[in-house]
């Protein structure tokens, strides 16, 4: 390479440090890569990388001092004025697309000093970090002859434990064939709509609900049609037709319901007579307090029932596993949407979950943290006991709904703001219902628990009861 090409190197090097630092990419501060990973980087020696931060110096955009990497300038960043940015052209976005811009943005988390009772959180601590570990070593350590994508069902030897789980603990028969493995029951829900409706099919959606499965459907086209719960889950009694619907029979979300056995029977019922096909979500069914453990839906009509499980009240939702049993007719397409999706769930997890359930850990994972939970839960009932609140929904599951019966709806944002400056989140339950249907006329909160310890679960609720002036 010529001294030339050396020259137009360190030129090219020294208007691309500059635009991060100016655009703010690098801040005042920020160490540069050393000069050989640079090097190695741009195709260039280091003595032309030398040459270009020295260049730099001299402009004030870095310092540098022997033995330590190069560095932003202190004082840089600030008065920098962006540039304008150039007018884009209106972009041409599908309908997928555009639906899904019409939908809100979620809101911020924000972090709570004394108690945070969003639902869907688990501790930390009760993760099985051990057993974990012991399973991904033992994976590691197998070290394959060749690193390769896997079936997009999902692996083999998970499938086949998963199979022999959903026997002993929900009654599920089905073979590994029937098995998908998915990111969490999200990413279920999301192949099932995109696999099963077409633009404008009705969906029938429990009311309230779960506001991401209403929002997997209405983007891929779906038209919900909210239908009331009560006590005994969905209200089976004036089904309109639909192609599909979504039901979360062992525990309703987020009310707590049980589906009877009546609607049970009703639901399937109309589902023969619509041809339609039903989605289960079996999102907490390992949790059962009060109440014997209830069958899965899906062992009363395997044809017409979808189920959905997760692994993220059990283990963590930051694991991202779930999986789906489908019909046998549907399992092609469901792979084949998969595989065009995202190839397969990460691998060495699976293979690591597999190795947890085959080893008995798993299940003795469930167990143990189950009773952390009713533990939880019987703290959470106890200290809601001296204030003017109606329970629902605590038999099962690692949520309750309070309703202040005597607090208007009109009091809602009051009471939500209130704790959250006492340092306590709450989370209404008129957020889940339908935005064209009624909404409940007294305030109802969600109470979540499973990420929290006792001691903050009583402070929390001290927090509520100053709150409602109690």
């Amino acid at each position: 390479m010529g001294q030339f090409d050396e020259d137009g190197i360190a030129r090219r090097i020294v208007a691309a440090i500059r635009a991060r630092i100016d655009e703010g990419v690098w801040q005042p501060g920020e160490r540069l890569p050393s000069t050989r990973s640079f090097a190695a980087e741009w195709g260039a020696s280091r003595t032309t990388v030398t040459a270009a931060y020295g260049q730099l110096v001299a402009e004030g955009y870095i310092t540098t001092r022997p033995g330590a990497r190069a560095e932003v300038a202190a004082g840089l960043g600030r008065d920098v004025v962006p540039a304008a940015p150039e007018p884009t052209p209106p972009r041409r976005l599908s309908a997928f697309a555009r639906r899904l811009a019409d939908m809100p943005p979620p809101a911020p988390a924000p972090a709570f000093r004394i108690a945070d009772f969003r639902y869907g959180d688990l501790a930390g601590r009760d993760f099985p970090v051990l057993a974990w570990r012991r399973a991904m070593t033992a994976v590691l350590l197998r070290r394959p002859d060749r690193l390769a994508y896997g079936d997009p069902q999902g692996s083999p030897a998970l499938r086949r434990v998963l199979a022999g789980y959903l026997w002993r603990a929900r009654g599920i028969r089905c073979g590994p064939d029937r098995i998908i493995v998915v990111n969490g029951s999200q990413q279920a829900l999301d192949l099932a709509a995109r696999l099963l409706l077409d633009p404008g099919d009705r969906v029938v959606i429990e009311n309230p609900g779960y506001l991401l499965a209403r929002r997997a459907f209405a983007a891929a086209g779906g038209s919900a049609v909210p239908v009331p719960v009560d006590a005994e889950g969905l209200n089976t009694d004036h089904l309109p037709p639909a192609r599909l619907a979504y039901v979360t029979p062992s525990h309703q979300f987020p009310l707590g319901g049980v589906l009877s056995v009546a609607r049970r029977r009703a639901l399937l019922a109309w589902a023969r007579a619509q041809t339609a096909l039903i989605i289960e979500d079996d999102y907490d069914g390992e949790y059962r307090h009060d109440v014997a453990p209830v069958p899965a839906l899906q062992t009363a009509d395997p044809a017409r029932v979808i189920y959905v499980g997760t692994l993220s009240k059990t283990l963590s939702p930051t694991l991202r596993l779930g999986y789906l049993v489908v019909p046998a007719d549907l399992a092609p397409a469901f792979a084949e949407a998969k595989r065009v999706t995202d190839r397969h769930t990460a691998l060495i997890e699976q293979e690591a979950l597999a190795q947890l359930m085959e080893s008995g850990a798993y299940e003795a994972h469930v167990r143990a943290i189950r009773r952390r939970n009713a533990a939880r839960r019987a703290v959470l009932l106890d200290a809601l006991a001296g204030l003017p609140v109606r329970v629902v929904g605590a038999a099962t599951g690692l949520h309750l709904v309070a309703w202040l019966d005597g607090v208007p709806a009109g009091r809602e944002a009051a009471v939500i703001a209130a704790a959250a400056a006492a340092g306590v989140g709450l989370y209404p339950v008129s957020a889940l219902y339908d935005p064209a249907a009624p909404r409940p006329e007294t305030v109802g909160l969600i109470l979540g628990y499973a990420g929290l310890d006792p001691a903050a679960i009583r402070r929390g609720v001290a927090v509520l009861a100053r709150v409602l002036g109690c």
